[in-house]
């Protein structure tokens, strides 16, 4: 557990559902998706977050085989309550399938332990805290080490942290929408729980790479999740991505950083995830971690420069 309570360990983190493939995110290159994994530890990056969700467990599956011998090296999370119906994704936070999931996901990654086990959405028809309460007891049995929460609202939290030590919560956070989320980082701070932004590129639209909307497959996250993709979504997102990209003209660095550092520089945010299926994208973005921000060139990322 001592390794958790280091900050720095987390301050970057390394998204793995481009690693599922699949419908979401298309065919994956495992070479390339394993020399990013190594890419990514050998910068000292630390947390490498999963789900069983993410490729109905290929992405699990696949940091099992490519972690097998550096498991010591990582602080490991993966998540619960998401199931696969079909073509379709339901909620389920029952006792029985958050044991089963944890089971299944242990499997997967080769490990006896989860350094941290998250809830990945609440579940409408049980109590988010029964669901932590149940969390507190595969806790108690050694199975996972700490408890995080995922895409929650401020009373969730607040609620929460009254029933376990919470050492996390991971929601969507990213310059496109700078005041989105922004309540629940108080309340982070106030129950003292670490803030770990997701989507900070949103799905890479941050990164500069697109000049015009591509045509995704209606399955690709791209288009389902991230709602910047679409048309007039995509356009109105251009002013921001030109911000970014000015910006890391005049830094000599990827657009990318950019918008890592700025969540990174947001007061309450303890890290941030982003995606990566190649050695290279690492790199762009870890470079995130060496950029550093005036408060002035904050307020002109976020447009409240004038």
């Amino acid at each position: 557990m001592t390794n958790l309570q280091t900050e720095k360990n987390i301050q970057l983190g390394l998204g793995s559902w481009p690693f599922g493939g699949g419908y979401d995110w298309g065919k994956l290159d495992e070479t390339a998706a394993q020399k990013a994994v190594y890419a990514a530890l050998e910068t000292g990056i630390r947390l490498i977050d999963t789900a069983p969700v993410y490729g109905d467990g290929q992405s699990e599956e696949f940091l099992g085989r490519v972690l097998k011998n550096r498991r010591n090296e990582v602080i490991l999370a993966s998540k619960c309550g998401l199931v696969k119906n079909g073509s379709w994704t339901d909620h389920d936070l029952r006792p029985q399938t958050i044991r089963r999931q944890l089971e299944e996901s242990l499997s997967r990654l080769k490990t006896d332990f989860l350094d941290v086990y998250q809830i990945h959405y609440p579940d409408p028809k049980v109590p988010l805290t029964d669901a932590v309460g149940e969390l507190v007891r595969l806790r108690e049995k050694g199975l996972i080490r700490a408890i995080g929460l995922c895409n929650v609202s401020s009373e969730q939290i607040r609620a929460c942290a009254q029933v376990a030590d919470i050492f996390s919560v991971q929601n969507e956070f990213s310059l496109l929408h700078p005041q989105k989320g922004l309540a629940v980082l108080d309340i982070c701070r106030a129950c003292g729980v670490r803030f770990i932004g997701y989507g900070v590129l949103c799905g890479g639209i941050l990164s500069g790479k697109y000049k015009t909307a591509p045509n995704l497959r209606r399955a690709d996250a791209r288009n389902y999740f991230y709602k910047c993709y679409r048309t007039q979504a995509f356009e109105n997102a251009q002013m921001c991505v030109a911000r970014v990209k000015k910006l890391a003209q005049e830094k000599q660095v990827f657009p990318s950083a950019i918008a890592v550092a700025w969540a990174l520089h947001k007061q309450g945010v303890s890290g941030v995830l982003f995606g990566a299926r190649n050695e290279t994208q690492v790199q762009q973005n870890t470079a995130g971690l060496q950029v550093q921000l005036t408060p002035r060139e904050i307020l002109f990322l976020e447009g409240n420069d004038e």
